[in-house]
């Protein structure tokens, strides 16, 4: 099971009632984030989760309205007790941005440890999530990050009974280990099934529609996009600015076939981003203009 919380959806500015650009997941008991806008303590104090268990921080790009919330959070994770390190992810340039910025959070309990991509793609396992960042078309530097959970196959019980493997050894072939038993090795594929599909996330802010992002999309449960604009008449703007349209975000959705998508990062001038959304469900139907604080529990399949 992994949970979603969009925390903050505007872009540029935070409004009354929308806080700046933050998503939270949850799984297995480990917290990560992606992106750190203004309001991403007041938002998650308001979704009634912890600060504790935040392990993972990724960032798209170190424009002020994505990780503008670091040091304030750093502070509350520290007043938390938290003592276990916590892993920074994001491009090339990190340890810089989040150096100046923590001069105003010097002292803290826990290590910080940083991961800085500069490939096009970059994967990255940590506390259970499989952490795919891939590079998109921003005015600056920027990535989109997918989290995938897999989920191993079923254990083959009769196998293993076949096999005369006792069962106080299956717990150790289910986890990917050997087991050897008067001088036979056994190993998981013997007793397991085929991997069964996992839950998949991806999330995207600040870009032009490329590749990169339909190929990361492809087939996720939930796909996350900026929908900065979606007004007719905006096209123009969002190649200067490159920033994306609702029509160019919900074309994304159907070429990857995803699940579902929440358009987020709106203009502060899209005052009602819902009354939009009608307009391009022609493209891509199960899109949802996204509110701050919505969530979702994705499940495996039965």
């Amino acid at each position: 099971m992994l949970d979603i919380c969009l925390l903050g959806t505007s872009g540029m500015m935070p409004l009354p009632g929308r806080w700046l650009t933050s998503m939270m997941a949850r799984y297995n008991g480990s917290s990560l984030l992606i992106d750190c806008g203004e309001g991403t303590q007041i938002a998650i104090k308001e979704k009634g989760w912890s600060f504790n268990p935040i392990d993972i921080i990724c960032f798209t790009h170190y424009h002020a309205d994505h990780i503008s919330g670091l040091p304030g959070l750093l502070l509350t994770i520290g007043n938390s007790d938290r003592k276990e390190p916590i892993t920074l992810i994001g491009p090339k340039g990190l340890n810089r941005v989040v150096s100046a910025l923590r001069v105003i959070a010097p002292e803290l309990p826990f290590e910080i440890r940083m991961i800085e991509l500069s490939e096009q793609q970059e994967h990255i396992s940590i506390n259970g999530y499989e952490i795919d960042a891939f590079r998109v078309n921003h005015a600056v530097t920027c990535y989109g990050y997918s989290i995938n959970i897999p989920r191993i196959g079923k254990f083959d019980v009769q196998k293993a009974k076949s096999l005369a493997i006792p069962c106080n050894m299956w717990n150790k072939l289910q986890h990917g280990a050997e087991v050897e038993i008067n001088g036979t090795v056994f190993t998981p594929d013997m007793v397991m099934g085929e991997p069964r599909k996992g839950l998949k996330v991806t999330y995207c802010t600040d870009s032009r529609p490329v590749k990169s992002i339909t190929d990361n999309a492809k087939c996720s449960d939930l796909f996350i996009c900026e929908g900065m604009y979606g007004e007719s008449g905006k096209e123009n703007k969002a190649k200067e600015y490159k920033h994306m349209t609702f029509a160019e975000a919900a074309n994304i959705a159907r070429e990857a076939s995803v699940g579902q998508m929440w358009l987020t990062h709106y203009s502060p001038s899209l005052v009602r981003p819902r009354d939009y959304v009608d307009s391009i469900k022609g493209i891509y139907s199960n899109v949802c203009a996204a509110v701050d604080g919505q969530s979702i529990e994705l499940k495996f399949e039965d």
